[in-house]
């Protein structure tokens, strides 16, 4: 059988590793710097758990997990199964299926916070890489399993937490390298809106249709408008705003014109004019930041502010990071009114933009992680390499020791080439008499005698 994989899935090799674990190392690093505090949970949840969180839409993306060991067994025949299926789709899915992979890592984190909230200290700030799955249709950017690195503040509706976030993200895509523009919105402006266009109760068929513009078009978006029953005036009074452009004042303007007599509308444009006028006073300058009224978030559990990122240059268009507010996600497991908000760095697409322009610094395309290997003319020689090997690990340096025994150097050295080794340790019958070990740069060609001790300290260094 030729090997393959499902489609939407990829293999990392060791280059391609060490790159991802570049983007993951900043990340990390920025999580904690700001006092995030790593958690993990399981891949799969139960299926309960997982739908219903997401929308309509997003439920379809699910992956159902069939229940496992010899379940249809106890079936006498399809006769049974089939009585299930009639029962409707719904209803059959959970009879065969009772878990499902995690579709993103928010909602098990609320599932988290209600199963231990006697053990956390409130509000909770925590971080999570792992990754997630998606019955998405592949294409460029967007795949099946992905990794995604949260950041998520939960137990407190203070501002300061979008601030917070604001400054990690702006932190972290400048030493990135990513030139980025984060775009952000309010659900309380949507809300606002499906007010004043009186059509309140479709108010997630509006923000699911909204939120594919940049994806369908304006004309898709009426389309799908119309398809879920919005009225021909409502959808009237919508145009303007898809196509409405200007500076974030400007945007501020029209707001208030036309959603600051309502109270979601009112509070949405304080807490937008909040972010706004402090993100200034931060000096924030990597970033750009633009209100985008049409931003929605399909996800049904954003209730405030609303986040995407995407890079300014590159041909990948999709979003890089995505998050927000979101008011009671805890109270679907027993636990209400406990406010968080976070945001997700999208490490595929963002290693699919560093690499595209060439972010990567040279010195991790080039080396292996391995800093040096010991080569060798024979059993004696191998072996006294293997015991200065182990002092090199005590000491925290990175090196491997030729593994064949051969007397052609030549065939060393371009192992050593071939995987970006930047220093080469040869050891004879003379180097084990002296001590005085020969090291090769194999940058630059130059080589010296160095005691072990010496060695130690000029690799360290």
């Amino acid at each position: 059988m030729k090997p393959s994989l499902p489609r939407g899935t990829r293999d990392f090799g060791p280059a391609e590793m060490q790159k991802r674990q570049y983007i993951l190392g900043i990340v990390r690093r920025n999580f904690e710097l700001f006092g995030y505090q790593c958690i993990e949970t399981p891949a799969m949840e139960t299926l309960d758990t997982l739908t219903g969180k997401y929308g309509e839409e997003g439920d379809k993306l699910i992956f159902k997990i069939l229940n496992s060991g010899n379940y249809f067994s106890e079936f006498k025949d399809d006769q049974q199964l089939l009585e299930e299926k009639n029962k409707g789709e719904k209803t059959f899915t959970k009879f065969i299926s009772e878990r499902a992979l995690r579709y993103d890592l928010t909602v098990p984190f609320a599932r988290f916070v209600v199963m231990n909230q006697n053990n956390l200290v409130f509000p909770f700030k925590r971080f999570q890489i792992q990754p997630v799955w998606r019955a998405d249709r592949p294409q460029k950017g967007r795949y099946r399993e992905f990794y995604q690195c949260d950041a998520d503040v939960i137990g407190s509706d203070s501002l300061l937490n979008e601030l917070d976030l604001i400054t990690l993200m702006d932190k972290t895509f400048k030493e990135l390298k990513i030139p980025a523009i984060l775009k952000f919105n309010n659900r309380k402006i949507l809300t606002a809106l499906a007010e004043v266009i009186q059509e309140p109760s479709k108010i997630s068929d509006i923000t699911v249709a909204i939120d594919k513009l940049d994806k369908v078009g304006k004309d898709g978006v009426i389309k799908e408008l119309r398809e879920k029953g919005i009225s021909e005036s409502a959808i009237t009074k919508l145009l303007p705003l898809l196509d409405f452009k200007g500076s974030n004042a400007d945007k501020i303007k029209v707001l208030n014109e036309l959603l600051g007599a309502t109270e979601a509308g009112k509070k949405g444009i304080e807490e937008l004019n909040f972010l706004l006028e402090q993100t200034k006073v931060l000096g924030l300058q990597h970033l750009e930041f633009e209100l985008d009224i049409t931003l929605a978030r399909g996800l049904n559990y954003y209730t405030g502010t609303i986040f995407e990122a995407k890079a300014k240059v590159g041909t990948l268009s999709s979003s890089i990071l995505g998050g927000g507010r979101y008011d009671d996600l805890t109270g679907n497991f027993g636990l209400p009114n406990m406010s968080g908000v976070g945001v997700s760095f999208g490490i595929d697409r963002i290693y699919d933009i560093m690499e595209e322009l060439s972010l990567f610094p040279e010195k991790i395309t080039k080396t292996s992680g391995t800093k040096l290997l010991f080569t060798h003319f024979d059993r004696d020689t191998q072996l006294f390499c293997l015991t200065l090997a182990k002092e090199l690990h005590d000491h925290g340096i990175s090196c491997e020791v030729y593994p064949e025994l051969t007397k052609k150097l030549a065939k060393q050295f371009d192992y050593a080439n071939k995987k970006g080794i930047p220093y080469v340790c040869t050891v004879g019958s003379d180097e084990m008499a002296s001590g005085n070990l020969s090291l090769k740069n194999m940058e630059d060609g130059q080589q010296q005698k160095l005691t072990k001790k010496e060695l130690i300290e000029h690799l360290r260094g």
